[in-house]
């Protein structure tokens, strides 16, 4: 998939999949009316889900909102930010964990008003470890103070621990699933993980499923 592509609400905000990127986040919205949401994950069962291209777009649109979004490349194994953006990677969040940088020195603005952009940083030999350290309770007491918003995009669930580490530090989690990809028992046993961590499943979007009479794709976030 192209850059392009993958940031739809960006360069084509008036489209079906943007329209349905909104209603994902309008729903979202609604699933916090009593507090305000900060931190939000966004991961799948496995590989190949669009959980990146999800995490992006949903940073788009609550940027278009008037939010300050910081958007987080949190998978720490396979990190695509820097490629959907055009970024560098050389520094980023693993930067920030382990007191190499700061976080001012490494967060990269965007061409999208009010959002901001934190690569993955060097690939560490132990994400799951940095994810859970003291380090990351002062991140985000540190971004909290900057950023209305961040969304982390993190690994697959059923692949490793660390989404499972990072979901009952946000305050909301997505579980993105492919139409037709994604087998109902994983989907099912990436729920119970999330579950087990006490994460706050906002809900689920699926992916990939093409709508009638049209080339788009289709997109539901609901809360269920």
């Amino acid at each position: 998939m192209n850059t392009k592509r993958k940031l739809i609400t960006k360069t084509d905000p008036m489209s079906p999949i943007s329209e349905q990127y909104k209603t994902i986040r309008t729903n979202i919205n609604f699933s916090f009316i009593d507090q305000e949401l900060r931190s939000l994950m966004v991961t799948s069962s496995g590989p190949g889900e669009g959980k990146s291209t999800t995490s992006a777009n949903l940073g788009v649109v609550f940027a278009q909102e008037g939010k300050r979004v910081l958007l987080v490349d949190a998978d720490m194994r396979k990190p695509t930010a820097h490629y959907t953006f055009g970024l560098n990677n050389t520094f980023g969040l693993t930067s920030v964990l382990t007191r190499q940088k700061n976080l001012t020195e490494v967060t990269h603005s965007s061409d999208v008003k009010n959002l901001d952009l934190l690569t993955c940083g060097p690939i560490p030999p132990n994400p799951a470890e940095l994810l859970s350290s003291k380090r990351m309770e002062h991140f985000f007491k540190e971004v909290y103070e900057e950023y209305d918003m961040v969304i982390f995009d993190t690994p697959p669930v059923l692949a490793v621990t660390d989404g499972q580490v990072l979901a009952n530090q946000c305050q909301g989690t997505i579980l993105v699933i492919s139409s037709g990809t994604t087998e109902v028992d994983r989907a099912m046993k990436s729920k119970e993980l999330l579950d087990a961590a006490k994460a706050k499943l906002v809900g689920v979007v699926l992916n990939n499923r093409e709508m009638k009479d049209s080339n788009y794709y289709y997109y539901y976030g609901g809360n269920k």
